[in-house]
């Protein structure tokens, strides 16, 4: 679809190439690729569990949160934590406006019935005019506008509409996977009605696995590109590949199986994303803590102190005051940054954190990346904490990622 929005400003141009490639002079064309992925929609959920990152970091009511925002998911997960404030900050302008969206959504649509059809099923008519009768009229003229402009020949806020999460680069990853899937014979069904994760073994056995030994499946994983609707930069690639002796097809299935073999299908909404690219019908699933019709009344309540700033996380620090935050949250983003980049960030955030703070994220790969590159006399100033870290990889849902990591200040 062709956006007829305005161009994008200079300055998330250039946030996005130096969070990707650094600015580097000779960045690959698979570097700039991948960046510009990052102008539009790339995750209409985000693909990390928010129930192990707060169970890891022990989220409480004192603490001051700074994340990533990404599909705005897990920063509204959050609150339900009733934390003291809460900033989101994100490279892509959409994620931006998704997450600025969801918060005043839960603040004045009428009920979680409407709140639930607007981000849970994401695919009813009615939707827009939720939006335009109660949204969009809180929100600052540039915000409605962003909702109200043209992608393609429809308003972007008819996305809601159309199957919200069938959109955005991870949308249209999972898209081209059900083709494949379909091509193999692949019936999803099979999998979600599964009644034991023994069965649900047997399903991804019999039918998912073979797929991995196509000519088809290995040719598309040895390629770069292909994996760029997950949000795999070149870089976090190779270390992927490099956990395996530099084939990632291992890799590939076996996080997939973990994915769907390792939690039941009745408790892990990411395997329904995956396999449907949406939730059960009518809530019947598993959602995300924030679509819990059990959270709303938090929400409503916590949403005012939430923010979501077009900024990298770097750059928010260095302009916030000394000892502001508590936790940092921080996804996989460490896996596209060179020893520069994280050094930078490690003394912004060594300068923000309270004493007992906790930096919490995610690798490609399964090794912690930090020790060797950021200086001892930073990250010397940290406790890796390995027991919270094994738990909360152990119950990861989402299941991509080789390792989650935390980081307490000493």
């Amino acid at each position: 679809m062709t956006d007829t929005s305005p161009t994008l400003p200079r300055d998330t141009a250039a946030l996005i190439a130096e969070a990707v490639h650094g600015n580097a002079p000779r960045a690959s064309l698979g570097d700039r690729m991948f960046a510009s992925l990052f102008r539009g929609l790339v995750y209409p959920q985000i693909w990390e569990d928010p129930v192990c990152d707060m169970a890891a970091l022990g989220l409480s009511e004192a603490d001051d949160v700074l994340c990533i925002a990404s599909g705005g998911c897990n920063m509204m997960s959050y609150l339900c934590a009733r934390p003291a404030s809460l900033t989101a900050v994100d490279l892509s302008p959409w994620h931006v406006e998704l997450g600025r969206l969801k918060l005043a959504a839960v603040r004045h649509l009428p009920d979680h019935a409407a709140f639930y059809s607007l981000f849970g099923d994401a695919d009813r008519a009615a939707n827009v005019d939720l939006l335009e009768q109660y949204v969009l009229p809180h929100l600052p003229p540039e915000a409605r506008g962003f909702w109200n402009a043209r992608q393609g020949l429809r308003r972007r806020k008819s996305l809601f509409a159309r199957g919200f999460y069938r959109f955005g680069a991870l949308g249209a990853f999972l898209g081209a996977v059900h083709v494949i899937t379909r091509m193999g014979g692949v019936r999803w069904d099979d999998l979600l009605r599964a009644p034991t994760p023994e069965a649900q073994r047997a399903v991804f056995d019999a039918q998912i696995a073979p797929l991995f030994e196509t000519r088809l499946v290995r040719g598309l994983a040895a390629q770069r590109g292909a994996l760029f609707g997950l949000g795999i930069p070149p870089a976090q690639y190779d270390k992927l590949a490099a956990d395996a002796g530099g084939d990632i097809l291992p890799v590939l299935r076996d996080r997939c199986r973990k994915l769907f073999c390792d939690f039941p299908v009745s408790d892990n909404y990411f395997a329904w994303q995956a396999a449907r690219r949406a939730y059960a019908p009518d809530g019947a699933g598993p959602v995300p803590p924030y679509l819990e019709p059990r959270h709303l009344g938090t929400l409503r309540a916590m949403a005012p102190r939430a923010r979501v700033l077009h900024r990298s996380v770097t750059e928010h620090l260095s302009d916030a005051p000394a000892g502001s935050h508590s936790v940092y949250i921080l996804l996989d983003a460490q896996d596209w940054m060179n020893d520069a980049q994280l050094t930078v960030l490690w003394q912004q955030i060594t300068r923000t954190a309270r004493p007992g703070a906790r930096v919490l994220f995610r690798t490609g790969g399964t090794a912690d990346i930090l020790p060797g590159r950021v200086p001892d006399a930073i990250l010397g100033q940290w406790r890796y904490d390995a027991p919270a870290s094994r738990r909360a990889f152990e119950t990861d849902r989402s299941a991509i990622y080789g390792g989650v990591h935390l980081y307490r200040k000493r």
